[in-house]
């Protein structure tokens, strides 16, 4: 009887440690993976807001004195009728400096053929909709345009383009500043990965 009981007892043992050995290596790749994927999102940021304020320095006070920023990379593809991007981004919360991982979904439909690739920075004055963005997301409907326009703000959102009251969008694409922002069917949500 003894003898069985340390068989069991001496197998129970070997199967944790070879899962042990097994999961722990998986689950550090992970974090790894995780940990290189959200550096990469900082520095996607990191530069693209130095490349914002050189094209356009009156962005960084009005970044500064806003309630957050965030700052999404996109990657959208074309072809004839059907089209779709992605992208990730991170929202930053100037008063809390708490960071939030994001992702962009774009669906496109219309003829064409091309590659697009763009950064947005969205700037919230206000710390609700900033809140909001975070928890909820937006969503672009089907054929949204905004122009740029700075109106009352004068100089220091010169460039961005008004969302709502409070809510301004630059967008910057290989040639510089773009004047207009087409959203079609494009969403933002909180990264549940990142998170």
């Amino acid at each position: 009887m003894n003898r069985n009981r340390f068989f069991l007892v001496a197998m129970t043992v070997i199967l944790v440690l070879s899962f042990t050995l097994i999961a722990v290596p998986l689950w550090a790749a992970s974090q790894e993976d995780i940990k290189k994927e959200k550096d990469d999102v900082r520095k996607m940021s990191r530069e693209t807001l130095d490349r914002l304020y050189k094209l356009q320095p009156s962005a960084k006070e009005a970044i500064s004195k806003a309630a957050g920023c965030a700052v999404f990379s996109n990657f959208g593809l074309k072809i004839f009728v059907a089209g779709s991007g992605t992208g990730k981004g991170i929202a930053l919360d100037n008063k809390t400096k708490k960071e939030t991982f994001m992702k962009m979904a774009e669906v496109q439909a219309g003829l064409g053929i091309g590659v697009k690739k763009f950064r947005l920075v969205w700037v919230f004055e206000n710390q609700k909709d900033l809140t909001d963005f975070i928890n909820s997301g937006w969503e672009f409907g089907g054929q949204t345009s905004v122009a740029a326009k700075a109106g009352d703000k004068g100089g220091s959102l010169a460039g961005a383009m008004s969302v709502k009251p409070g809510v301004w969008i630059y967008q910057l694409t290989d040639d510089g500043l773009a004047l207009e922002l087409t959203a079609k069917g494009t969403k933002y949500y909180k990264d549940k990965d990142l998170n």
